[in-house]
This record gives structure tokens, sequence and C-alpha cells, in this order.
């Protein structure tokens, strides 16, 4: 609606993943390191965890595309408040495969035949499941099983898992599991100045290369966001919208404060998903440093 009036090629602050528009705070730069690390040196698990909004789902999204496609077989599981058998089969289902059985057994013999065969054809097996927080109890004794896929030392399987804050006490308290992640990281909020510069960056990105927010402006929007993206893109978006419907040419303090009514930003509980990260490249060396 507001694209032309405001000079864009498309819309700057869209809460779906678009790889155009990426921007790597320090702590999405160092995530994505570690993680790329841990899968790069087969170390076996991964954990990442950070606050609603933050940036974990895209940031998975990005390391997926990191990874050439003939070097890795990737799942990726969503929804992961499933029971054990429905979780082994939705893991098999992500990785291409449609069993025709509810047998544990036979689903577990799929699966290492499977892991079996990437290292055979020189691949490597990463899974990912994100919103893991939600995983059941008994489910996570099926997820520690996975690690037990190895030869000679070496993880066959590799396993990231993402969540909210309190799947790091949902993990310490699986021991065996929790043994096993070789790297972790915590996923904060932007910083002001770094809330500013992603403003600024998605302007340009979209095809606007001037700043239409006002200095009070940037600094309502953090305010009332705390840094977190998805909250800066709802916040945007709608002062946005509602400049083009008042017909001005710059966002300021009243138009954000209206904003934030219409978006209700403060004090929500959004799902996950809205922050965007996608193709940038990181180098990483072939040995542990």
């Amino acid at each position: 609606m507001y694209l032309n009036y405001w000079g864009f090629q498309v819309y700057p602050y869209e809460i779906s993943p678009d790889p155009k528009f990426i921007f790597y705070s320090r702590d999405h730069e160092e995530a994505m390191t570690r993680l790329l690390y841990a899968v790069y040196r087969k170390r076996g698990a991964a954990l990442l965890t950070g606050e609603i909004g933050c940036g974990k789902t895209t940031l998975s999204r990005a390391l997926i595309q990191q990874l050439p496609k003939h070097k890795y077989n990737i799942g990726l599981i969503a929804n992961p408040n499933l029971k054990p058998t429905d979780f082994l089969k939705e893991t098999l289902y992500q990785f291409g495969l449609t069993p025709g059985t509810d047998s544990k057994v036979d689903l577990l013999n799929l699966l290492g035949e499977m892991i079996l065969q990437d290292f055979r054809k020189g691949m490597t097996t990463l899974l990912i499941i994100d919103e893991a927080q939600l995983v059941p109890p008994e489910t996570f004794e099926e997820v520690r099983l996975l690690l037990n896929y190895q030869l000679n030392d070496q993880f066959l399987l590799s396993l990231i898992l993402i969540g909210q804050p309190e799947l790091r006490g949902i993990i310490r308290r699986v021991e065996q599991l929790d043994q096993r992640i070789a790297v972790r990281y915590h996923l904060g909020a932007l910083s002001f100045d770094q809330t500013v510069k992603y403003i600024l960056f998605r302007l340009s990105k979209a095809g606007l290369n001037k700043n239409v927010f006002t200095d009070d402006a940037l600094r309502t929007i953090y305010d009332h966001s705390r840094g977190v993206p998805r909250k800066i893109n709802n916040i945007c978006d709608m002062s946005l919208l509602i400049g083009f419907g008042m017909k001005i040419r710059e966002i300021d303090v009243d138009v954000i404060q209206e904003a934030v009514r219409d978006t209700s930003c403060e004090g929500e509980n959004e799902s996950e998903g809205s922050y965007v990260l996608g193709s940038k490249s990181f180098i990483l060396p072939t040995a542990a440093s």
C-alpha cells in the first residue's frame, strides 16, 4: 500500500524470512560462527537459545543456506511436540523418506541405513530441531540416542537444538545429552546502536537511501521493542503505514507511539520467525583453533 509513497521497491519490514534482508549483529555473527564450527567439525550437538523474536529460527535458515547441498543432507523439524515414534517418523520424513511402519526398531534401522549411506557418499547428516523446548521428556531420550550414530569417535549425525531460554534447563536435566552439547550460544536482543543500524539497513535494502525516522523516533522504537527484531519490524511497518495515511514525509515520536498502540508490541508474546538472516558467507578454518 505505501511502497510508491515512500519510494520503496519492496516492503522493508516484512516479518517473513527474506535472504535479501540480511543484518548480522555481533551476537548473530558469533552464533552463526559457532553453529558452522559445530557442523564443519562434526562436533555432535549444538545448542542455540534466545528470547522470542530475536532471530533464532531465521538464523537456522541462514545456516542451511550456507551449507552446500551436495555435502549436507539436512532435516528440519519445526514442530517437535511429538511422541517418540512420531518423532522418528517425522525425522525420516524431513530427510525425504516415508516409512511404511510404526515399528520403532524398523524406524531406527531406516534412519541408521540412511546415515551410513550419507557417510559413504561423503555427506554429513544434519538434523535441526526448532522450538526444541516443546520436545516431550520421553522424546528427548530419542534425541539423545541419535548421537549414538558414531564411527571411530566421529559423529555420523550432527544435531542442532534451537529454542527459548528454558531449553537450557531442560537439557541440563537430561545429563547424557547435556554432556554431548559441544557448542552453546544464547542469542540476545540488539543494542540501541544496532537497532538503529538494523532499521536503516532495511530501509536501504528496500530501495530507500535515506532515513525517514527522526532521532527521537528511533529511540522510541528501541524503548518499546527492547531491541527485539520482530517487534522492531512490526512497529516500523505500522508507522510507515500510518505515515502514508497522514501524508507526512517523516516519522516522528507521535507516529511511533500510535504504531505501538496499534501493534500492541509492549508485553506481547509472539512466536519466533521474523528476524531475517541469510546468505552472508562465513569461512572457518578446517582445523580446530
